[in-house]
């Protein structure tokens, strides 16, 4: 039995090879096609726009990796001699470090990103949904949502702005403390400003304002935020409604000069007034920053934010290396658990604990015996309990040579409560995760 995972990702990949061999919008086809695979026990394939990998359990690795290239090299059309090179391929502790860093957001394009787990627990639950998973899958991709969630909550890698927009919402918190019920004002129809808009949307912002020199697409763009497009020879005026601006025009000059902006002031009556200038040449007079209660970013300004919050993540990232080794070993100590071997020797143990307990209470009740009496009655214990345990142990050890031994195994430990649980945590979190999948 191997662990394995199999694929191409944003570091091996351009996006030109990369969208070939996406399954994202034919998921369940592809998982389908997967299981048929004489190699493969259990299966779970996760393929976003950074990445498509098939995480697999097998019984015969050359075989496994075989088949999983050439599902890969037939879903994208492109020939082998082509895409191996760019294919990855770990197995066992490597392959489990590499899921637990996936989840965690370690092997992200931005380091810390929140959207992986997510989709890598929406892959688990339908590979689950068409019988993909087992004992070994179930129990290692609940641990590796529970490496996601403890490296977010037990290091800040999640919480410095890591891209040009996130870094404007958070220079603006620093403004405002507040966001909720402010006015936003987008100066051009950008796709950068449309997009710090929604974070800031998101953050509670109450209503936007859209202003270009081509006042259809103001309107455009002030329908996906239910928001006023505002005519471009109005610009200064309405200005003074907004706590937030967001200037992104194609203008070879300032659009918004310091006196512009000093006549907003003055309507404003110097309330705060937070601009965002992510224009390239600069939208707005950098004299404005002169003015009392106006603050000016450019794109330089928020590169510097983002920059510096990148070295912060990287230090989360080592800490989260830490968290992620000390899964690794747990996990792969239940894993080594699942050999028949082991399991067997430690049933033997368990049984003979049982048996030396229960045989001093009879002897306690029996009071006093004489040494071969003792001696008879410990045989008889020694002969039921080898008994009894020999058929069991017989099979066992043939049902471990089977494709899926090792989920005979897993029962016989749950069954005998040799790993000293009640139910097996996946199970329970297993149903969660399937019915949040059908809910959605």
């Amino acid at each position: 039995m191997h662990i394995t995972v199999c694929g191409l990702s944003h570091k091996t990949a351009p996006i030109e090879i990369r969208e070939k061999v996406s399954c994202e919008h034919t998921l369940d086809e592809a998982v389908k096609v997967l299981l048929d695979k004489s190699a493969i026990n259990e299966l779970v394939l996760i393929s976003t726009c950074n990445r498509t990998e098939v995480y697999s359990v097998l019984n015969d690795l050359e075989a496994g990796k075989d088949q999983i290239i050439d599902f890969l090299c037939k879903k994208s059309g492109i020939k082998r001699n082509k895409l191996e090179p760019l294919i990855y391929f770990y197995e066992d502790k490597k392959a489990i470090r590499h899921l637990f860093e996936v989840s965690a957001s370690l092997d992200s394009m931005v380091v810390g990103e929140a959207q992986i787990l997510g989709q890598l627990k929406d892959s688990y639950a339908l590979a689950n949904e068409l019988q993909g998973t087992s004992a070994v899958f179930n129990r290692l991709f609940h641990r590796a949502f529970g490496v996601g969630k403890r490296v977010r909550s037990e290091t800040p890698i999640g919480e410095s702005a890591v891209s040009i927009s996130y870094a404007a919402v958070e220079l603006a918190k620093k403004v405002f403390q507040d966001l909720k019920g402010r006015t936003v004002m987008i100066v051009g129809a950008g796709k950068m400003s449309e997009l710090t808009a929604k974070h800031l949307r998101d953050q509670g912002v109450k209503s936007v304002l859209v202003s270009n020199r081509t006042h259809e697409k103001a309107e455009e763009l002030a329908k996906v935020f239910d928001g006023k497009a505002v005519r471009f020879d109005d610009l200064v005026k309405e200005m003074a409604n907004a706590d937030i601006v967001i200037s992104s025009t194609a203008a070879p000059h300032a659009v918004i000069e310091k006196e512009d902006m000093a006549k907003v002031m003055k309507s404003r009556r110097n309330k705060p007034i937070f601009i965002i200038d992510i224009a390239v040449p600069r939208d707005v007079d950098p004299e404005v920053n002169s003015l009392y209660n106006a603050y000016l970013y450019d794109i330089d300004d928020l590169q510097t934010v983002v920059e510096n919050n990148l070295e912060e993540r990287q230090k989360s990232a080592r800490a989260a290396e830490e968290i992620i080794a000390e899964e690794i070993k747990q996990f792969t100590a239940w894993l080594s658990s699942l050999e028949v071997t082991p399991t067997i020797g430690e049933l033997k143990k368990v049984s003979e604990k049982i048996r030396q307990e229960e045989l001093e209470k009879f002897m306690h009740r029996l009071g006093d015996l004489g040494p071969q009496e003792k001696e008879n009655i410990k045989a008889l214990t020694n002969v039921l309990m080898n008994r009894l345990l020999h058929e069991p142990i017989i099979r066992i050890k043939e049902l471990a040579k089977h494709k899926n031994g090792y989920t005979y195994v897993e029962s016989l430990r749950y069954l005998f409560d040799l790993d000293h649980a009640e139910k097996p945590e996946f199970e329970e979190e297993t149903e969660k995760v399937v019915e949040t999948k059908k809910a959605t």
